[in-house]
């Protein structure tokens, strides 16, 4: 049995940053595709960070990338990453800082702070479970459970026949809400689809869409007047995701919430967003704008301004980060991320049920490290 040090004595001893691609079954295309901006996505190249400390304490962190950004993500780790070794896990937010300046020449959002957000998401992940608590517990939760719709199922290249099964599919299965893509060239078609959708659904299922930046301001206040009358939980991201200008102003001119933020890789871009008063819906990825302890400081400048909070993927994270946010809040489930993980999220009566295990609550799959590519240690065991 090991002995375990003081927690005062503990200090990082060791990191592995490793660099993993998760193949998608089906290529994914949503409206930038549609408009020639993008290829469809066939992978996602995700940043693993594992830290272990000289009293034995350990943390799993991560961050991603989708269609380019891996491997610098993965450079750019790999050469921060000496910069915690022999420091206190505890001190979070000053290794936050300490990363951040040890990359400043190459900016403090984007690429470097995701780089940072593995590393960040693993210290929190190992003060919760050296606590013994889930991550969502050592922050403070407000709930046991939160609200969760289905995007996978509703991308641009689902046939309209399948769109309907797949949302059947997430309502049986006990998921609350389904999330359509929309944008495409054809604004008539978008209508169709959303129409469809809720004629099959009725009105007491939550439905929302996303256009993914694609439409000009013209177009953006035409379709969210035609969305109107479906009673949408929100329309997401109806323009360039900078344009907190023109979000604000459909967010004062319709019933339908305005939810945005998802593309935002900083602390400040979502201040700045929130001054705007440019979304109904706050959209942070923990991940791209830097882990938890950025995301934490959006989360209080949200529910200063009382906005709702809707966090972007990566729902293993983001579960216990919705549960410690005071107002009811929406999680994206997606279930591509799964076969990196041993444990699954148990989904009930339209929720999101927050594990229960200590931080996170996941450890790595075989199939995570079959899928691995490169790996830096730093650092020796203990």
């Amino acid at each position: 049995m090991t002995t375990l040090l003081p927690i005062a004595d503990d200090r990082i001893t060791w990191v592995r940053v490793s660099s993993c691609y998760l193949p998608l079954a089906t290529p994914i295309s949503d409206a930038k595709v549609l408009t020639g901006r993008q290829k469809p996505m066939t992978e996602i190249a995700m940043l693993f960070a594992e830290i272990e400390t000289t009293g034995g304490h350990q943390g799993l962190g991560f961050s991603y990338a989708k269609r380019a950004g891996g491997p610098g993500q993965f450079a750019h780790a790999c050469e921060v990453a000496p910069a915690l070794i022999g420091e206190d896990p505890s001190d979070i937010a000053r290794l936050w800082d300490k990363l951040c300046w040890a990359g400043a020449s190459v900016g403090r959002s984007g690429m470097a702070t995701q780089a940072i957000g593995a590393f960040d998401v693993a210290l929190w992940d190992l003060k919760a479970r050296r606590a013994g608590l889930s991550l969502a517990k050592l922050l403070g939760a407000h709930r046991e459970s939160v609200r969760c719709y289905n995007t996978s199922g509703g991308f641009l290249h689902t046939p309209l026949d399948q769109l309907l099964v797949n949302a059947s599919a997430s309502i049986e299965r006990g998921i609350g809400g389904i999330k359509l893509k929309v944008g495409q060239p054809d604004c008539a078609l978008d209508v169709q689809r959303v129409s469809a959708v809720r004629r099959h659904l009725g009105d007491g299922v939550a439905l929302m869409v996303d256009a993914n930046q694609q439409w000009d301001r013209p177009t953006a206040q035409r379709m969210c007047r035609l969305f109107e009358p479906y009673h949408l939980v929100w329309i997401e991201e109806p323009l360039d995701a900078y344009d907190h200008e023109g979000h604000a102003a459909l967010a004062a001119q319709f019933d339908t919430p305005i939810a945005t933020g998802e593309m935002l890789t900083s602390a400040a871009e979502h201040g700045d967003l929130i001054r705007h008063r440019a979304a109904d819906y706050l959209m942070p990825d923990a991940p791209r704008v830097g882990g938890i302890t950025p995301f934490l400081k959006i989360a209080a400048l949200a529910d200063h301004a009382g906005l709702m909070l809707a966090p972007h993927f990566a729902m293993e994270l983001h579960v216990h980060l919705a549960a410690a946010y005071p107002r009811e809040p929406w999680v994206e489930h997606f279930e591509w991320l799964e076969p990196l993980f041993n444990e699954r999220i148990e989904i009930r009566d339209g929720r999101m049920l927050v594990p229960r295990r200590p931080g996170l609550g996941l450890s790595l799959s075989a199939q995570s490290r079959a899928w691995t590519r490169e790996v830096r240690e730093i650092g020796v065991r203990a």
